[in-house]
């Protein structure tokens, strides 16, 4: 049986520097855990424009549309701001996104004990915080159409279609009772059905879903901006947060700061299932390509390594593998290491990015 297939594309500014952490790891799992992957490296964003011309090659695209599973670094930077918006390294990824059909977007917050003086609200409200946020990612206002900038009379204006189909909101509504059922077996489902059509649709199909097929599972309903309010009063109310592009897209950036550091946090993007039943997937750290800090060895590769951690638990039925991967970066985090975007208690290990990819390797060895 051949190994599983894994496309790395590690983008830009410290992509590829957090994405180096990550092959060590996967190295260290053929080494230790009999664990072994294909891997394969290719171009995307500035770099893949810069080579190519565009920021993502169609054999780039074919090959993604083959493996098991895809790992992104990060995209983008100053140099490409003035690029036309339709050759921006952001355009590869939304690229990825949308010709792998990749609808269900994971958004996990999850604070660390070791870590949860760094959130901006009280210990208590954070500490111990594990939610999901499972953001619909390919279709709503992000895509409808019609869209685009048009003159009417003597001014422009500016539209954007907020679209859904009851397909499109059955299959993420599908995806979040599923992962409910391997949590804690509670959903909420967030819209603005007082005011949005497509919200009342969204509403009355995820309901049906539930009622017909996922009744074991403890559903909810609230309005998007009451759930923006309740995430930053008692977050830990929450399981799995379920909701459209757009909502999805504010609600995870607003969990995710309950953390206290993106570079904490992963996501993974799937699918629907291919021929070996592993569904399309694509992993990525939520940061950004943080241009500033790039070839320093500043940059926290933790986000990019849990992002291979759900590769585990998502893609490769490897549960108890991505359990100890995560044992192992809280271990590391309660020992008192630190990269530099964590440097603010007294008595901590500063690290470099290498430094602290091998502290994790050292306590992945412990764990055996």
């Amino acid at each position: 049986m051949s190994n599983p297939s894994i496309l790395i594309l590690a983008g830009d500014g410290i992509g590829p520097e957090v994405m180096g952490e990550v092959k060590k790891i996967i190295n260290w799992y053929g080494d230790k855990r009999d664990l072994s992957f294909d891997v394969s490296e290719d171009l995307v964003g500035g770099c893949a424009y810069d080579k190519h011309g565009t920021p993502l090659h169609d054999d780039t695209m074919a090959k993604a549309q083959e493996v098991d599973a895809v790992l992104l670094g990060a995209v983008g930077g100053p140099q490409y701001d003035d690029l036309d918006f339709s050759v921006k390294p952001e355009r590869g990824l939304l690229r990825l996104r949308k010709e792998m059909d990749l609808y269900s977007n994971l958004r996990p917050a999850q604070c660390f004990d070791a870590l949860a003086d760094f959130s901006s609200l009280k210990k208590d409200v954070v500490a111990g915080l594990d939610i999901m946020i499972v953001r619909e990612l390919t279709s709503g206002i992000y895509f409808g159409e019609p869209r685009g900038i048009f003159e009417e009379g003597n001014e422009r204006v500016g539209i954007n279609t907020q679209r859904y189909t009851e397909s499109e909101i059955e299959r993420v509504a599908r995806s979040a009772f599923e992962l409910a059922r391997r949590r804690g077996n509670k959903v909420c489902s967030m819209e603005k059905a007082n005011v949005m059509e497509s919200g009342i649709l969204w509403r009355e199909v995820v309901q049906r879903v539930h009622d017909t097929e996922y009744q074991d599972v403890e559903l909810s309903h609230m309005y998007a901006d009451a759930g923006a309010m309740q995430l930053c009063r008692w977050p830990k109310q929450f399981d799995v947060i379920v909701t459209d592009n757009l909502f999805g897209d504010l609600l995870s950036d607003a969990a995710a700061m309950l953390t206290g550091s993106l570079g904490m946090l992963p996501s993974a993007s799937l699918g629907a299932p291919m021929e070996n039943g592993r569904p399309k997937a694509l992993y990525e750290p939520v940061h950004g390509s943080a241009p500033d800090i790039a070839g320093q060895g500043k940059a926290n590769p933790i986000a990019c390594i849990l992002s291979f951690a759900m590769a585990l638990r998502y893609s490769f039925d490897q549960g108890a593998e991505a359990d100890r991967l995560e044992a192992a970066v809280e271990k590391v985090l309660a020992d008192g290491v630190r990269t530099a975007d964590l440097l603010a208690d007294e008595g901590v290990t500063p690290v470099s990015t290498s430094e602290m990819g091998d502290k994790i390797i050292a306590a992945l060895d412990a764990s055996l």
